[in-house]
Order: C-alpha cells, then structure tokens, then sequence
C-alpha cells in the first residue's frame, strides 16, 4: 500500500452538515426560481431530490452532488446560452454568499482537520459548488489556514465525477494520486476518485450518501471524517 500523504475532501455532507447548511439556501433558491410561488418551489426541490417525507435530499440527487448549472438546466431546460449563464451567476451569488455565512460544521470536523494538518497530511477540497462558496465556508469554519486549495467546480474544466481536480491537487502539491485519499458522501465523490487513480476512496455516511449507496464503490466507509485520523494510523501500522 502507498502511504497517503494528501486528502481531498467533498464538502457538504462531509465538512459541512448537507441539510442543516442546505435546506433553507435550496429553498431560497427554488421560490427565487419561481417567483415566490410556494407550490412551484416544492416541485422544483421535490425535482433536485428533496424528499418531503424524510426532509432530506436523497443520495446522489442533483441538489445533493451536482453543481448550479445542473441546477439550472433541470429548473431551466429551454434557457437561452446568454440566460443561462446569468441564472447560473445568480445561484453562484447565493450558494457563495448564503452558503458559506450559514455553514454548520459536522461534529468533530475542525478539531479532527487541526490533528490531520499537525500530521502534515496536505489538505483540499473537492466541490460541485462555486470555488468561491468553498472558500468562504472555510473561512466561516476557521479552518482556511489547514488547506493547500479548495477547487470548486468552475475551478477545472471538468468537475466531479472528473478526474480533473485530483489532478489539480498533485500539481499543486507534487503527490502522486496514489499517495492521495479522496473522502466524499456520494458516489461521484467516490467515482473522481476511481478515475483520478486515488490511493483511496473513502466514503463517509454523514451526508446524503448511504452505505448501500456507497458501499460497491467505496475501498471504506466511515462514519464520519471524525474517524477518519484512527483509520489512516491504522492503516500506517499495517504497513510497517
């Protein structure tokens, strides 16, 4: 086995808690998409994956792992190109804005990123959200200064499942992707990882994602980033 010494992490539902942050900034977005019509917002979100009955967005579902163009064109399919792109710079602004001042971290997440940065693990993030709206959640963590980069998905030419970000992340910090662990609640977290030669893709069951859904593409499951120091030392041991 290749020593890990770099992480890539997803964001929501893997730093940040998914529906606590979420909800309520998918929400402005669908009633801002329909103009303040309450049942037109509802089928909307019912349309990105949110499950009324559950209040959760279901796994792998477009509000959950795609980005705000996604969004766009499920809410928008006959946009014009020029229309498109101002729809997708409006829900930018929101995602940025709202997104990063309304972050609640996971349990045990900025304590746990403080142990794996005094480990001198290299640290990123990998995100279906705007580069911008990552950075700024970091910030409202207090945990920007543990990380190399954040990429966003207007960040590379490709996003998730794309291998393009892993690559961006061994350019930026000489790692090889076998020395490198990408951690992510959804399968295409999982799926960059397969794709961009990981070292390993770990998936983490306090977002959207379940162990039935993650489990044929995981190399582990976790329940959480929290546990995640106790397994790479495990994981040293048995090397040595």
């Amino acid at each position: 086995m290749v020593e890990i010494k770099g992480i890539l992490f997803d964001k929501d539902g893997t730093l940040v808690d998914f529906n606590a942050t979420w909800l309520g900034v998918a929400d402005f977005m669908a009633m801002d998409a329909s103009e303040g019509d309450r049942w037109k917002a509802d089928r909307l979100l019912a349309a990105a994956g949110y499950d009324f009955a559950t209040k959760r967005f279901k796994p792998d579902s477009i509000f959950a792992s795609g980005t705000n163009m996604d969004v766009v064109e499920l809410w928008f399919p006959r946009l014009s190109d020029e229309d498109q792109m101002l729809a997708v710079a409006r829900f930018n602004e929101i995602t940025s804005m709202q997104g990063s001042a309304m972050a609640v971290a996971l349990p045990g997440i900025v304590e746990t990123l403080g142990v794996l940065h005094r480990k001198a693990y290299r640290l990123g993030v990998a995100t279906n959200d705007s580069t911008t709206g990552a950075e700024k959640t970091l910030l409202t963590l207090g945990v920007a200064q543990l990380f190399d980069a954040a990429y966003g998905y207007d960040a590379v030419a490709n996003p998730k499942p794309a291998p393009d970000t892993i690559l961006a992340f061994c350019d930026l910090t000489g790692l090889r992707p076998a020395a490198i662990a990408m951690v992510g609640d959804n399968r295409h977290d999982l799926e960059m990882a397969r794709a961009g030669g990981c070292g390993l893709a770990i998936g983490v069951l306090s977002g959207t994602g379940t162990r039935e859904s993650l489990s044929q593409i995981a190399d582990v499951i976790l329940d959480s980033v929290a546990d995640l120091p106790d397994f790479l030392s495990a994981r040293v041991k048995e090397t040595t």
